[in-house]
């Protein structure tokens, strides 16, 4: 399946089923789950996305949750929190884990070719040692790094950036289409302010930027994805720069920035946006609590989450890029909510 070629109705049609069929295997394979959807009395048997039962992001920073035997998991994932934070906690077997990692090469397909490119890595090596069980950064560092070769960690463990490595890996990849991935608040910290703060020159040449979370914390240094974008073009000479939305209760189901700037809902995944009070499914164009769907989770039931972001689903099937699906914008956090980002967190715990 493409990710991006789906009309509204056969779309529709294809989640509609599988996310039923998923909630009908967690009520069969976790306890908890089975409870919480009898005593809120919701409806099993979706007619439609909107009527999927759903929960709250935080639940798997409070509770177990898993529809595989224990013996069966292969790989824990938490999401980054500083020091007493409750971190999410999500179970993955191997069939889960490896579908995430083939639906993640098929989100990323339209904008990386099939051949792996040279990659830099804005984060430190040492954020991997432990194979078993990942933080959020961990499992998107590995993730991503299927797409790349000749991987180059860009930060040494104690957050200093390798000038002469970075510098060295440059001249040997000049002319050649090099990836980037990192999260976005440590590119901007780590990277961009290191490199300017030195005074150094650097150009990335004809590169491609893959990068996400850590928005809160540069929002509140008053930058703007326009300014991130044209300060990194600009100031390291990076051709193309792609956010992307995803979180670690659904890993592999990214929501990716197409070339109008807008994130995008592929084929395995959706968003549905409502009422921060009612809970009301909103129309496209309001401003509401976002919800996310994903086909994916099976060793786990984080098929269906309300998150704790606010976003606006822009349009449906009609973005001036060509690629169908819900498309959208994400405006933050609603007030007072956990700060759980991928690299929001980090800071809390990281050398000064």
């Amino acid at each position: 399946m493409q990710p991006y070629e789906l009309s509204k109705n056969e779309k529709e049609t294809h989640l509609l089923q599988r996310l039923n069929e998923l909630t009908a295997w967690h009520m069969t394979h976790c306890e908890a789950y089975r409870q919480m959807i009898q005593k809120s009395q919701l409806q099993t048997e979706a007619k439609q996305l909107e009527d999927i039962p759903y929960f709250p992001v935080q639940l798997f920073k409070l509770m177990d949750l898993y529809s595989v035997p224990q013996e069966e998991v292969f790989k824990v994932l938490t999401s980054s929190g500083t020091t007493g934070q409750q971190v999410s906690k999500i179970y993955l077997d191997k069939e889960t884990a490896k579908l995430q990692t083939k639906t993640l090469v098929d989100v990323m397909r339209p904008l990386l070719d099939t051949k792996r490119l040279p990659m830099i890595i804005f984060d430190t090596k040492s954020v991997l040692k432990n194979r078993k069980s990942f933080s959020a950064r961990g499992a998107g560092i590995l993730g991503f790094a299927n797409f790349g070769r000749k991987h180059f960690y860009a930060l040494n463990d104690d957050m200093t950036l390798d000038i002469r490595g970075l510098q060295a890996f440059l001249k040997e990849y000049v002319g050649q289409r090099i990836l980037l991935f990192g999260f976005t608040f440590m590119i901007w910290k780590y990277v961009y302010r290191e490199i300017i703060k030195q005074g150094i020159t650097l150009d990335f040449g004809d590169s491609v930027l893959i990068h996400g979370g850590g928005w809160k914390k540069l929002k509140d240094e008053a930058v703007d994805p326009k300014t991130f974008n044209q300060l990194l073009k600009e100031r390291l000479g990076i051709r193309e720069i792609h956010n992307y939305y995803g979180m670690v209760e659904q890993v592999g189901s990214i929501f990716l920035e197409c070339r109008e700037g807008y994130l995008h809902a592929p084929s395995y995944a959706d968003i549905i946006v409502r009422d921060k009070i009612t809970f009301e499914p909103l129309l496209n164009g309001q401003e509401g609590l976002i919800q996310v769907l994903s086909e994916l989770p099976k060793s786990y039931p984080g098929h269906s989450l309300l998150t704790e972001d606010i976003g606006t689903i822009q349009g449906e099937d009609n973005c001036s890029c060509g690629w169908k699906g819900k498309y959208f914008t994400v405006a933050g956090r609603i007030p007072k909510a956990e700060v759980r980002g991928c690299s929001d967190t980090f800071q809390g715990g990281a050398k000064k």
